[in-house]
């Protein structure tokens, strides 16, 4: 990462020391060249704001820059100010010296257990195999957002900054938008709740890692959806979890087989109204079911309410916390999907007698969430330029999927099994007698993004892909799934 332009590297100034400090000024600038942090081209201060921000006269600061001029490590352009000489390789590689074994004593890497160490993969490559368009999973139209008013919006807040924006703000999150989401997710989803119980989260992830901590102990076992959400099972196995992989049907989760499996599991993990990536939704009898197993057990339910808002020819499914009498559900919501992922704004509804827990939590986490863009978001919602915006969403990937549909039964037939086209911004293939490993790989090389459903798997996988439809274009997607017929026919 680049260093913003005019600001100095970390410079410590010991006025003991028998160095000089031009020269401890010198040797800072030239550490931070050589490793990499200053960079060719890169301003640097003034020896004016330099010396003051060290609290000494300029005569020292003005001799570590001669000096560095001298050596070539900085240049000065008449009106450009003075930066790091360009004619610097970029970046400096500077071998280390091999350090000398002394006979101290060395100490290894902390073992990690199995389950850990299955759990770090190459997070990163995720995300650099992805790219806009088909079949991306977890994007959105991007194209249709309503640019022009949520820019009003930001323009007037940050007309609006005032002392206290600047500060702290609750842990729980701004009231405002607590009071929004709860008044949207008790009309729209039928949660119980009140704006006390609904904390504000960087995204659904923090949401899962803070309800994790507030009620697991390490080797707890976690009931998982198999297939499964496979983020959700990196947090449970980073807190040392047993992750416990129940199937799913066309019901969803099949309780009963989670019981045989471990009826004490102390968490279920599920996403009823659209699971992720077969996209079943629990039926009546499974989400009772699954109440009851936890008021029995003492147990918790994590609902993830992903993708609920948008279901075709069918109106959204209620939630399973609204079932819930007994404050056993927590349940977990984003504007990731309905608005853009980089807001990085979801909720928690947390019973209220663990608020105050889920609270301490957080606040030793990252203290409070950011103000600015909950406040955005709060005017968004409360104007009703996200009803509206929601809407025709609906309309759009109602289009995009009926496309997707008809144009793999066209052009794959028989070939393929579609799962989970009936809500959602994504649907499943499986494939019979197809790696799906490989065809993603050579996918990617045709620029189509796709998702190996073996992946979600813990056991036995099930082959298959994942293929979202929220970035493509309804009259782009023949085109996209002709492409993939070639890459499935190309063995």
């Amino acid at each position: 990462m680049r260093v913003p332009s005019g600001i100095s590297p970390v410079v410590t100034i010991n006025r003991r020391a028998e160095t000089p400090l031009y020269r401890q000024v010198y040797e800072a600038f030239r550490s931070a060249i050589m490793d990499g942090r200053l960079r060719a081209g890169e301003r640097i201060p003034s020896t004016r704001s330099l010396a003051l921000e060290l609290g000494v006269s300029r005569i020292p600061v003005l001799n570590a820059y001669a000096q560095l001029l001298a050596e070539g490590y900085f240049e000065s352009r008449t009106g450009s100010g003075t930066v790091i000489s360009r004619a610097l390789p970029n970046p400096i590689h500077v071998p280390r010296q091999r350090q000398v074994d002394r006979g101290r004593p060395r100490l290894g890497p902390r073992p990690l257990s199995a389950t850990f160490e299955a759990s770090l993969q190459p997070v990163r490559k995720i995300f650099v195999q992805r790219g806009l368009g088909a079949f991306s999973v977890g994007q959105v139209a991007f194209e249709h957002f309503p640019f022009r008013i949520w820019n009003a919006l930001v323009a007037r807040h940050c007309r609006k900054v005032t002392e206290k924006s600047l500060d702290y703000g609750d842990p729980l999150g701004l009231e405002e938008l607590r009071q929004v989401i709860a008044a949207y997710v008790r009309t729209a989803r039928a949660v119980r709740c009140q704006a006390d119980q609904v904390m504000i989260v960087n995204g659904s992830q923090q949401a899962l890692e803070i309800t994790t901590r507030a009620l697991l102990d390490p080797n707890c076992s976690v009931w998982m959806e198999e297939p499964g959400y496979g983020f959700a099972r990196r947090v449970f196995r980073f807190s040392g979890c047993r992750v416990v992989p129940v199937p799913v049907d066309d019901e969803g989760l099949d309780v009963r087989e989670g019981i045989r499996r471990c009826a004490t599991a102390r968490v279920a993990m599920v996403s009823p109204s659209h699971q992720y990536p077969l996209g079943s939704t629990m039926s009546a009898s499974r989400r009772l079911q699954l109440i009851e197993w936890a008021q029995r057990a003492g147990s918790w339910i994590i609902e993830d309410d992903y993708d609920s808002e948008y279901r075709y020819g069918t109106t959204p499914i209620t939630s399973l916390q609204g079932l819930d009498w007994n404050s056993r559900v927590i349940y977990i919501g984003t504007f990731s999907k309905v608005l853009f992922p980089s807001l990085r704004l979801g909720y928690l509804v947390i019973p209220s007698d663990l608020v105050e827990h889920f609270v301490s939590i957080r606040f030793a986490m990252d203290i409070t969430p950011p103000v600015f863009f909950q406040s955005v978001l709060a005017d968004f919602i409360r104007e009703g330029h996200f009803s509206r915006h929601l809407r025709r969403m609906r309309a759009l990937y109602s289009a995009r999927r009926a496309a997707l549909v008809d144009s793999l039964r066209e052009e794959l037939g028989p070939k393929i099994q579609i799962s989970g086209e009936q809500a959602g911004t994504h649907l499943s293939l499986i494939l019979n007698g197809i790696e799906d490993a490989k065809v993603v790989e050579r996918a990617g090389k045709r620029n189509l993004w796709l998702v190996p459903l073996s992946s979600s798997y813990l056991g036995a996988p099930c082959q298959g892909l994942v293929l979202g439809f929220g970035s493509v274009g309804a009259e782009a997607i023949p085109s996209a799934v002709r492409k993939l017929g070639q890459v499935l026919n190309s063995r």
